[in-house]
Order: structure tokens, then sequence, then C-alpha cells
């Protein structure tokens, strides 16, 4: 039998329906549309492209976004003071620090500033307690959207093993977490990890989020497995090698247009419903 695409694409669009929808009924109910803000410190190009996306997206489904643009020589006290302000300020619904920020900065000083009513991103170190408490909070995009996409195709969850291969503290680390939440037997495998093939042999799900490009092989993997791609590298590959990936697995994402297009889409979902909150005080 053929793998079963998982079309992030497809699911984002229905997702973002649904969202303009939601906005809408806000504004009609008398209420501001949601607002995004997003800061981008420096002058990164990468950067800079992700946070026009960002608001594109936001433009897309009918909420405000507002981008704070800060020089490349910003402090960590600069830094700190804008975050406060945004979180002062009532018609700020989420906030978005781009990661990476200049080296002079303490990054996590300044995601744990943010307010976890407004910590849209899934950043902080209380949102990510908070989740591995199985307490509510907005997870980190990327996690938030494969756990979204695995459910849009009913794959079942409880019982299974999930090897995630990648550590980082927004993508591996919380995805270990979410999946132990909706009751996997999670193994979280990196860089220090013995005999990874054989690791990886044993998982019915693999999540492949360790920024290498064409990294897991088909031959790590066991008939049936479900692959979730969460790499993006230049050329427009993952962190699995898709070809030899392909006829081993029931389920698999491609990149791009598998994982991707939900982040930000978790992005805006998030937003939403911080707005949402907020109309029911």
């Amino acid at each position: 039998m053929e793998p079963v695409i998982l079309d992030g694409r497809k699911t984002s669009a229905s997702i973002r329906t649904d969202l303009k929808n939601r906005v809408a009924k806000l504004i009609a109910d008398g209420r501001p549309a949601p607002v995004l803000a997003t800061i981008l410190v420096g002058d990164d190009p990468a950067s800079a492209t992700y946070v026009r996306m960002k608001g594109k997206a936001c433009d897309d489904v009918g909420m405000g976004s507002e981008r704070i643009a800060l020089p490349a020589s910003t402090t960590t006290a600069d830094l700190l003071r804008v975050i406060d302000d945004l979180n002062a300020n009532p018609s700020i619904n989420g906030i978005l620090l781009q990661h990476p920020v200049p080296g002079q900065i303490d990054e996590r000083m300044a995601f744990d500033r943010i307010l976890p009513g407004k910590d849209v991103d899934g950043v902080t170190s209380a949102g990510f307690g908070q989740i591995s408490m199985g307490m509510e909070a907005y997870p980190s995009c990327t996690p938030a959207g494969i756990i979204r996409l695995l459910d849009e195709y009913h794959i079942p969850l409880s019982g299974k093993h999930a090897v995630v291969v990648g550590r980082s503290p927004i993508l591996g680390k919380p995805m270990a977490m979410l999946l132990l939440g909706r009751d996997c037997t999670v193994t979280i495998c990196h860089s220090r990890t013995q005999n990874l093939p054989a690791v990886v042999r044993t998982a019915d799900i693999v999540v492949a989020a360790c920024g290498k490009p064409n990294f897991i092989q088909g031959d790590w993997l066991k008939e049936g497995v479900v692959l979730i791609d969460a790499g993006y590298n230049p050329g427009n590959v993952g962190d699995a090698h898709y070809d030899s990936c392909y006829p081993r697995s029931a389920y698999i994402t491609p990149v791009p247009g598998g994982v991707g297009p939900m982040t930000i889409t978790m992005l805006l979902l998030h937003t939403v419903v911080s707005a949402e909150r907020r109309a029911q005080k």
C-alpha cells in the first residue's frame, strides 16, 4: 500500500478558513481584530523574510500585525523595555520575538519576559513547564502543528513508541512533551545517542528534528512507521532522506509542504485564541 502523504498545505488552508470566520465573528461582536506583534532585532535577511511572511499570514485571515524593527546594536535592557510595552498594551494579543537575536542579547531572558497569555509562539520557560505538566499554555508552534496534523489524519498516538531525533528547546523537547501528553512512550535522541539507527528502528512514530539534511535513512525505519520530518534545509530537503524513507512509511510528511505550513498557522490560531479569551473577560 502506498504511504499516505500528510498534506500540511491542505490542512493549514482549512484551519485558516476557520480562523477567518472566527476573526470575523470577533469583529461582528464589536471586538477588535486580533493583533500579533513581531519583534525583529537586526537585519538578518532570513529573519526579515520570516517576519514578512507572518505579517502576510495575519492579513490573509483578517488579523492585525504590528512589526517592531530594532537595530542590531539593541541591548537586552532595550529589548526588555519593548516587550514590557507590548505586554502592557491591551490591543496586542500575541508577541513573537524572531529568533535568532544578536549575540549581545540574552535571548532566554527576553523570551521569558513575554507574558504567558501573549506567548503565542510558545517560547517561554513557564509555558514549557505548564505544557510538561499537562496544564493550559500555548505550545511551541511547530510541535503544535505536528500534533494537529496527526489528528487531522486520525493517526492514533496512545500507546505508540515515538522517537524524537533532536532536543532543541523550541522543537525537540516540547515535541516530546506533547507526545507524552497524548500517552506515547517517548524516546529523545540527540548527538550523543549511541547506535541511533537501532533506536530509531524501534519507533512507531519518528519525528526528525535535528537540523541535518537527509540525516534519517530509510533502512533506519521499521515498516509502517509514521515519519514526521520537521527539518527544512538548503535545497528544499528535510532531515529525513525522503526517497529511501517513503517506501517504508505508512504516513510521511513531504518537505516542503508538510510540517512547514502548519507552524505559522498555529501562531495565528494561538493569537486568535488569545483574543477570544480576552473577549470573554
